[in-house]
């Protein structure tokens, strides 16, 4: 039988961990806070922002948040990131995407100081993770390794495919995995035999966006699956693997809903603790 990974069940003990560490620094130092950013009213991006305010304040944190128009210009949203990196109470900052076409996404996110980048997106923060010097890990490839760790699965030494090259998850976690030690292969949407790429894997990470892409071909006998895609369907949520079809051959695999999902919103809680007490400290990391 292939094992699930619950990442549910992981996700909400790292949350208990933050909530605890927060209530245990209560009244000796700054209260965490993030501060969420959403320009427009697409229905998703809200749904999302809520689920990341409601759990930061059942984390004991504080929840700053700024609802901007859709018209709203890029100089009206940098002015707002301006203000909110300025503010000592805001530990962390957040600019929830997709935006509104006519905003430039890439320097508005950049303008976020890199110790208060809780996403990790800024070009400073991915310098620091290229180079391996200390900053704040974009979250979804984040939780992506705690659940690895949490399933005991060794990565110094392991082969690894990466499946998807994007920014937010492919790249990121791709270097993540090599300062870990793990040997990776990288495909994409130009790779001509996935198969040949996917087989030989122990672990394979798959973040495509294409509903379905991976299924038994693609996989070894007892390897580990961790499935990123999100997709509505008539029938319900589902990935970018076919999961019913590598019951029996995967070892273990993550769920979809309740696998990747609820470790994002798991290491956002981590990286906005890691921001305040970063921030407390006298060498805190350079702006």
């Amino acid at each position: 039988m292939t094992h699930t990974i619950k990442g549910a069940e992981i996700a909400r003990s790292i949350r208990a961990r933050v909530a605890a560490r927060v209530a245990e620094t209560s009244g000796t130092g700054p209260v965490p806070g993030l501060a969420t950013i959403l320009v427009g009213d697409d229905p998703a991006s809200a749904v999302y922002v809520a689920a990341k305010r409601r759990a930061i304040r059942e984390a004991g944190m504080r929840d700053f948040h700024r609802h901007l128009s859709g018209q709203a210009s890029q100089t009206e949203v940098a002015a707002v990131i301006d203000e909110l990196a300025a503010d000592p109470d805001v530990s962390g900052i957040l600019l929830q995407l997709p935006l509104p076409a006519h905003l430039a996404a890439a320097p508005l996110i950049d303008r976020i100081p890199v110790t208060k980048d809780v996403d990790g997106l800024t070009t400073a923060s991915a310098g620091r993770l290229a180079r391996g010097e200390r900053g704040l890990r974009p979250c979804t490839p984040s939780g992506v390794i705690e659940l690895l760790d949490a399933e005991g699965i060794e990565l110094k030494g392991a082969c690894v495919a990466v499946v998807g090259w994007g920014e937010l998850v492919g790249r990121p976690l791709t270097q993540l995995l090599l300062r870990r030690g793990a040997t990776v292969t990288v495909a994409h949407e130009f790779t001509a035999d996935l198969a040949a790429v996917t087989r030989p894997a122990d672990i394979v990470v798959v973040a495509t966006g294409v509903r379905g892409l991976i299924g038994p071909e693609h996989i070894k006998p007892g390897a580990t699956i961790i499935d990123v895609g999100i997709h509505r369907t008539p029938d319900g949520l589902t990935g970018d693997v076919r999961a019913a079809e590598l019951d029996g051959i995967a070892g273990r695999i993550t769920p979809v809903p309740g696998g990747v999902g609820p470790m994002t919103i798991a290491m956002l809680l981590v990286n906005t603790l890691q921001a305040a007490e970063w921030g407390a400290e006298r060498h805190a990391v350079p702006a």
